[in-house]
């Protein structure tokens, strides 16, 4: 099981890292409707006031969908999971350990 620790202070291009190393798929985060900058934090892009952070235990068999709307609905912050290259995103049915294929 993997395990993801937020704070508002952490940077989006970390948690790229940490998803990429854990899963090997790719993190694509959005602030709107466009992709948010690296270098920004996860605060600053948080939408409706959200300020949770904390824990978020994730393993390779959640599914995909599943992960993107607990992203959304625990820390206010959009994503979507894509393959290793990022060239199309993975099935929302498919787990996070088979995302990179």
């Amino acid at each position: 099981m993997s395990d993801f620790k937020f704070s508002g202070r952490m940077s989006i291009e970390r948690l790229q890292k940490q998803f990429k190393n854990e899963f090997g798929g790719t993190l694509r985060v959005y602030y709107g409707n466009k992709f948010a900058d690296p270098g920004a934090t996860i605060a600053s892009i948080r939408k409706g006031g959200t300020s949770k952070s904390g824990d978020f235990d994730v393993s390779g068999n959640m599914h995909v969908g599943r992960f993107e709307k607990e992203m959304k609905e625990q820390f206010g912050i959009k994503v979507q999971v894509a393959n290793a290259d990022n060239t199309s995103l993975a099935s929302d049915k498919s787990s996070l350990s088979k995302c990179a294929n």
